[in-house]
């Protein structure tokens, strides 16, 4: 297939190289930079996450209008992650590959895993401070607000394996942006690449750990500015109720169904 893809494109057989050479950079960078990195990659995902608050707080858009508009906004997101540069977990979930290859240690796997959420998170929670501080949730007469504190009660409320399977769709679906983002040469690629994958995962209401960790503690701290009735308390325990079967759905669906499903298809006795 070279006459298909050696012209414009990275043929799979070489995005599966790819992803697994940047697999090995990614867990071996100074722990310094992981975290940095991944602060940005929680201050980007939180910026896709803010954007798609903005236009579903929209009442007069329809269902369908409402979600693929959100999901287009969302993006941006991960758009910022893969051409600004940014260490995001959900993504590095890829880097199993070069773990299957023998190329990096278990260790190393968990430890950029662990370094890259906590940094995520603490990128997450200084956009939610902004966010706060700046009075944008202000916004449409306090629509956006609303909408903010509403999404982030679904969220906390989702039964555990509602949450989890959501998680595992979501990041099949992410994983596969970042793989397609590869496959490019130019930052048009690499947007054009990121943008159907990522609409689709936020318009069919998929769930995704780092935006979580947006979403759900904006709606915690406007729960105490605004009035919503009808909602039940939002609290950190309903965070951690949301993080943990999302964190697990997203490592099972990026890691096991997109990172390995590649690896045995491409790389399974490829040598270094």
């Amino acid at each position: 297939m070279p006459e298909i893809f050696g012209f414009d494109a990275y043929a799979p057989k070489e995005i599966a190289e790819r992803v697994e050479t940047v697999g090995v950079t990614k867990t071996r960078l100074p722990l310094i930079s992981q975290f940095t990195l991944g602060v940005l990659a929680g201050g980007f995902i939180g910026l896709g996450a803010l954007y798609f608050t903005l236009v579903t707080s929209d009442g007069s858009l329809s269902f369908a209008a409402s979600r693929l508009l959100g999901g287009l906004a969302f993006s941006l997101g991960l758009i910022l992650v893969v051409v600004a540069g940014a260490e995001l977990f959900t993504g590095n979930n890829l880097a199993v590959m070069a773990w299957a290859g023998g190329r990096i240690t278990t260790g190393e796997l968990l430890r950029n895993w662990a370094i890259v959420y906590l940094a995520n998170l603490v990128g997450a929670l200084g956009l939610v401070l902004l966010v706060l501080w700046s009075q944008h949730w202000r916004m449409h007469g306090e629509a956006v607000g609303i909408t903010a504190i509403k999404l982030a009660a679904g969220k906390a409320a989702m039964p555990f394996w509602e949450a989890f399977f959501k998680g595992i769709l979501c990041n099949i679906l992410v994983c596969l942006a970042v793989w397609l983002a590869l496959a490019g040469r130019s930052v048009v690629d690499k947007i054009f690449a990121i943008i159907f994958p990522i609409s689709a995962f936020v318009a069919a209401g998929f769930e995704h750990s780092v935006a979580n960790m947006y979403f759900i503690p904006l709606g915690i701290f406007l729960q105490e500015r605004i009035a919503v009735g009808g909602i039940e308390t939002l609290s950190w325990i309903g965070l951690w109720s949301n993080l943990v079967p999302v964190t697990l759905g997203n490592i099972f669906g990026g890691s096991l169904m997109v990172a390995l499903v590649y690896y045995f298809i491409y790389r399974r006795g490829c040598g270094d």
